[in-house]
Parts: C-alpha cells; sequence; structure tokens
C-alpha cells in the first residue's frame, strides 16, 4: 500500500470517527439509547469503520517502503 492511500485511509478514518461520535450523542441515539441500551446502529459502524480505517492507515505509514 503507498504512502497516498494511507493518509487517505488515516484521514478519512480519523473524519469517520468524529462523525460517529457526534452521531452517538444526537437526540435519534438517546432515544434509542433509552429504550436498547445502545447507540443507534449508524452512529457505532461510523465510529467502528473509522477506528479500523484510522488503524489500517496509520499501519500503511509505519510499513517500510519496499524498493521494487
Amino acid at each position: 500500500m503507498n504512502k497516498p492511500i494511507s493518509m487517505a485511509l488515516l484521514a478519512g478514518g480519523i473524519i469517520l470517527a468524529i462523525f460517529g461520535l457526534n452521531a452517538s450523542h444526537s437526540f435519534g441515539s438517546d432515544v434509542s439509547r433509552f429504550f436498547t441500551g445502545s447507540a443507534t446502529d449508524k452512529a457505532m459502524w461510523m465510529l467502528i469503520g473509522g477506528i479500523v480505517a484510522a488503524i489500517v492507515g496509520a499501519v500503511g505509514l509505519m510499513r517500510p517502503v519496499s524498493k521494487v
């Protein structure tokens, strides 16, 4: 994986996690949390997807550059 893709994954993952965090504090998530005990599925998937994308991007940036 090359560096620009890794940087895009890292940045996109951070942004997606921030949106997921904001969505988990919304009124809809509060209502869902009241009845089910957890936030909405959309908020959870944005948080999980953002964290995974950020980790994949960070690992891609830390890997040494291979010379072909």
